[in-house]
């Protein structure tokens, strides 16, 4: 009788990285396909903390429904109020002077705020239970790549090196991105050049709290809703905040901008000068008065945009933050998450059961290529420019939300999961839409830069509600649209008029712009 089993090194499927992404995709290929023989190489012993920490609507489905840990979000995690903007101008004083954008009650789908390390290690344990054998810590030396044939990983574990091979190659290695960068398919966006700063924070004051309601009592009455457990972004020109609540008490709280119109003060820690820059904003300093950061959890990352030429071949797919990464505002990445996953774990199937790898995997590089294009162009390409305009923001984001709503929310939860294998924009209607977002993100960010250079920046920033009553998944909801269109047509008549005819340098600022975030 002949022996057919695979040797002890060799197996169906290696995954680089058990954060999410690469446990998320095991746990999908163990549920398709029984008696898989998949591996999990982790570089750590116990997975740190990190950014991402905000769902939202699409990220809780797969996460919920998908990967059913519903039960598990609700009693270990915070679930999510929306997204709140804080705008200011010259003239705020405080907290109550502040425009606010964001939702009037509560929301209607769930969404959750997480840490990041005890909820990727709890997918991580899940996909081990569900059969994966899991290697940590371990550091991958090489990985060779054999079209159709068995890949060579070669790692280091427990002082030992040795070579596996698999059929299949999941780079879920994050923003290492091992198979994109040795491969030359790595390209950081210059187009979105974006920096962050970010750390964990304790002892700041409550948004629901008495403290505050007792300050300024109209401002606590105007919202029925949480304040407190939405991810509130405080926004300055070029700059946004994040401030997101995480279970046992600590606050993520982190700065993003674009280092074309921000100047980001140099020397000292940088929670200091996190705070530091902060504590110009009104709403920021009122918050942050008394909090104290976490020496031990403070980071800073340049260039944050950057996407991979290739998603996949016969033998590998990218998944995550290994196939690209946008901009974190409106938290995407875990929405990139949920549908670079989900069709990674597809694709494996698909070949497993016989299909033919050609036409598929050119699909796959092509739909997740167009969507990344699109989802920028229509999103983030410029948004700098403009996010800190009370009016431009405010109806962008009813724009953005509205179509988030039609075109990416109401697939999966009207027709499942498979719905996820469709990433955004990229179905044939996805040139439509991309179309147009790009036309209204373009046109806001011309107006933006013709009050810029005339110093009419921020003039509605002052005491200004755009409290937004809820989206629902009904089909009806989406006729709000047209009403939206409308006060767009609006605002070109009496103010976009004026850059229509005037070519768009996006690159010239003046000088004197790089200075409203620090002064």
């Amino acid at each position: 009788m002949i022996d057919t089993t695979p040797p002890a090194d060799e197996y169906d499927v290696v995954v680089l990285g058990g954060a999410l992404s690469g446990a998320a995709t095991a746990t999908l290929l163990l549920r398709q396909n029984p008696g898989l023989r998949l591996l999990i190489i982790e570089r750590t012993e116990m997975l740190g903390r990190r950014v991402g920490e905000a769902t939202v609507e699409v990220s809780a489905y797969f996460m919920g429904r998908v990967l059913g840990l519903t039960r598990y979000l609700n009693e270990n995690h915070i679930c999510k109020q929306g997204l709140r903007f804080w705008f200011r101008n010259d003239k705020v004083e405080n907290i109550s002077q502040a425009s606010e954008l964001g939702a009037k009650y509560q929301v209607r789908l769930p969404s959750y705020q997480l840490d990041r390390q005890t909820f990727d290690e709890e997918v991580l344990r899940r996909a081990g239970e569900a059969g994966a054998e899991i290697l940590r810590p371990a550091t991958i030396r090489n990985v060779e790549l054999v079209s159709g044939g068995l890949q060579g990983i070669e790692l280091k574990h427990g002082g030992e090196v040795r070579t596996v091979k698999a059929r299949w190659v999941v780079d879920a290695s994050g923003v290492a991105a091992i198979l994109a960068r040795k491969n030359g398919w790595w390209v950081r966006n210059h187009e979105h050049p974006t920096a962050a700063a970010w750390s964990r924070w304790r002892g700041l004051k409550d948004w629901d709290g008495r403290e505050l309601a007792e300050k300024y009592p109209e401002w606590a009455k105007d919202v029925y809703g949480v304040r407190g457990t939405a991810t509130n972004h405080i926004i300055g020109d070029g700059w946004w905040s994040w401030w997101i609540p995480l279970k046992g008490g600590d606050t993520s709280v982190g700065v993003v901008f674009d280092q074309r119109i921000v100047d980001w003060p140099e020397g000292g820690k940088v929670a200091d000068r996190l705070k530091d820059f902060l504590m110009d904003h009104p709403v920021a300093r009122e918050l942050l008065a008394d909090a104290t950061y976490d020496e031990e959890d403070v980071h800073w990352r340049r260039n944050l945009a950057y996407y991979s030429t290739t998603f996949s071949g016969d033998g590998f797919v990218l998944v995550g933050d290994a196939a690209a990464f946008m901009d974190p505002f409106y938290s995407p990445g875990m929405d990139w998450i949920s549908f670079s996953t989900t069709s990674a774990a597809h694709l494996i199937t698909q070949q497993r059961k016989g299909e033919a790898m050609g036409p598929l995997i050119e699909k796959h590089n092509r739909d997740f290529s167009v969507c990344h294009r699109r989802w920028f162009e229509s999103v983030y390409k410029d948004k700098y420019h403009y996010m800190a305009e009370f009016d431009l923001m405010s109806l962008a984001f009813k724009l953005d939300l509205s179509l988030y709503y039609w075109g990416v929310v109401i697939p999966p939860f009207s027709e499942g999961v498979m719905s996820l294998t469709m990433p955004p924009f990229s179905p044939p209607s996805g040139r439509i839409f991309s179309a147009l977002m790009s036309c209204y993100n373009r046109r806001f960010a011309a107006i933006a830069k013709r009050r810029r250079k005339h110093g009419l920046l921020g003039r509605k920033n002052k005491e200004m509600r755009c409290l937004i009553p809820g989206f629902t998944l009904e089909r009806r909801d989406m006729f709000r649209l047209f009403g939206m269109l409308a006060e767009w047509a609006k605002l070109e008549l009496t103010e976009g008029f004026y850059t229509w005819f005037t070519p768009d340098d996006r690159d010239a600022l003046p000088s004197a712009t790089k200075v409203e975030a620090t002064s």
